[in-house]
């Protein structure tokens, strides 16, 4: 989640079964952009797949930077939901806020405000929780982890679970980082937003 990629990643098909699919957009860091692996094994583009073969009407976008920030995506969602005209948006960030130490109101006053405008152009959000490394102390993630609870309640939006649950305390599961996970993990971080994804999708 450190590194800032210089192109947007776009994964997006239109579905055969529908001329006029509505359009998922997912809007994250490295770890919905597949940092260290080919785009194409990333969660993203699972969930994309599972799309396809469930044969829901929607295509995804794929608007993930490695090393974006709250503030970051806030400059740059007016003109992703001019451009895609999302029904729905995933939101995964705030982990690189957290890793560089800036202040939890500012990073839960960015997501207010980016999910805010997601709402107000008529979009379903769904809000994905992050967590930082136990090296930065018990008492901080603690704070930090309750913003999310406490923008999924201010703006009324599906708090997910975990995207890393089960995944970022195995070694196995992670990159040497220690911070990105391996391709073998990508269909369990999916796994692990699916049910509240899938809920706002049939809506």
């Amino acid at each position: 989640m450190f590194y800032k990629a210089v192109l947007i990643i776009v994964v997006s098909c239109v579905l055969p079964a529908s001329l006029h699919a509505r359009t998922l957009l997912v809007l994250g860091d490295s770890l919905s952009a597949a940092y260290g692996m080919p785009v194409e094994t990333g969660w993203v583009s699972l969930l994309e797949q599972r799309i396809i073969k469930q044969d829901i009407g929607y295509k995804v976008v794929n608007a993930s930077i490695s090393g974006e920030t709250t503030l970051g995506a806030k400059s740059r969602i007016t003109q992703l939901l001019q451009e895609h005209q999302p029904q729905l948006v995933v939101v995964e960030l705030g982990g690189n806020d957290g890793l560089r130490g800036f202040a939890l109101k500012e990073i839960e006053q960015n997501l207010l405000e980016l999910v805010d405008e997601i709402k107000q152009f008529g979009s379903h959000v769904l809000l994905v929780p992050m967590q930082l490394p136990p090296n930065y102390g018990a008492a901080y993630n603690e704070r930090f982890m309750s913003l999310y609870n406490a923008v999924s309640e201010a703006k009324a939006v599906t708090l997910s679970n975990f995207i890393l649950a089960n995944i970022a305390q195995k070694p196995e599961l992670m990159q040497s980082d220690g911070i990105h996970p391996v391709q073998a993990a990508q269909s369990l971080m999916l796994d692990n937003i699916w049910s509240s994804l899938q809920t706002l999708i049939i809506e």
